[in-house]
């Protein structure tokens, strides 16, 4: 089909071979266009990774490092800018992973106690919607990542395209997590079910038997709820805040600053606060 298209444009000075140069540039082309439509989710996060640290990480500053499996790739990218260009930063972990990392990457390690203000946090989340408010704690560390959220002048976000939503629950469809402590959480299920409808389930280990017990020592429900509905996300989590026994929620309303989300093209597409 090249052949015949490149030779109805040109019959008389198109020759053979330059036919044939022709076709393998185009199919080089296509095969490479291909390749950037069909980039794998992985290489997103790290195009909205990379983003991210180049803009936001300067010289002699505290981060906080968040969790999740786009954050190794923004603290690979930070390693990288601390090694190239000799960077003093402390970093504050959200969770034993991020810990972990900082470490791996020789990176300095930091705690609230001796930087109890950060200049800005680097975290992922389970979900964006069009107003900022976020669904973290997939993973488990919405606690620690909350906390040190709050100590910085600026939450930035990194994803991949697949949790960029005009609402929440849009797209990510395991609801939202509530940390509680461990005595009250079936008071709490009941609590939240009669209020706000929707079920909690409690989340379950995958490799141990039992439930998901946090690096704070508490359980963890997930709330789904009715996405058909319309919530004044800020109020709702105000009242979960109040049952006594919730020690956090997985919504972070009014935090983040900005978002990068890498998309399927290479591209990064941003959203400010």
């Amino acid at each position: 089909m090249i052949r015949s298209f490149l030779r109805q444009l040109s019959p008389i000075v198109i020759s053979k071979s330059e036919v044939a140069f022709c076709t393998t540039l185009v199919k080089t082309f296509l095969s490479s266009s291909t390749h950037v439509r069909t980039m794998s989710l992985d290489d997103a996060k790290k195009c909205a990774a990379y983003k991210a640290v180049d803009e936001y990480v300067k010289d002699n500053t505290v981060i906080g490092i968040g969790s999740g499996s786009t954050v190794v790739y923004a603290v690979h990218r930070v390693a990288e800018r601390v090694k190239a260009e000799g960077l003093k930063l402390v970093c504050v972990p959200t969770s034993f992973q991020a810990r972990q990392l900082i470490i791996e990457h020789g990176l300095t390690l930091g705690d609230l106690e001796c930087n109890p203000r950060l200049d800005c946090a680097i975290d992922g989340a389970d979900e964006v919607d069009a107003k900022m408010v976020l669904i973290k704690g997939g993973g488990g560390c919405l606690l620690q990542e909350k906390i040190v959220a709050s100590c910085a002048e600026r939450l930035i976000v990194i994803a991949d395209y697949t949790k960029d939503s005009s609402k929440l629950g849009q797209q990510y469809r395991k609801g939202i997590p509530i940390e509680v402590v461990p005595m009250a959480y079936v008071p709490i299920k009941a609590k939240v079910e009669q209020r706000f409808a929707g079920s909690l389930k409690l989340r379950m280990a995958v490799a141990k038997a039992g439930p998901v017990v946090t690096d704070n020592g508490n359980f963890i429900l997930d709330w789904h709820f009715d996405d058909n509905k319309e919530y004044d996300w800020d109020a709702v989590n105000r009242e979960i805040m109040m049952i006594p026994g919730v020690v956090d929620t997985g919504l972070f309303v009014g935090m983040a600053t900005k978002a990068y989300f890498g998309q399927p093209d290479g591209s990064v597409t941003e959203r400010k606060a």
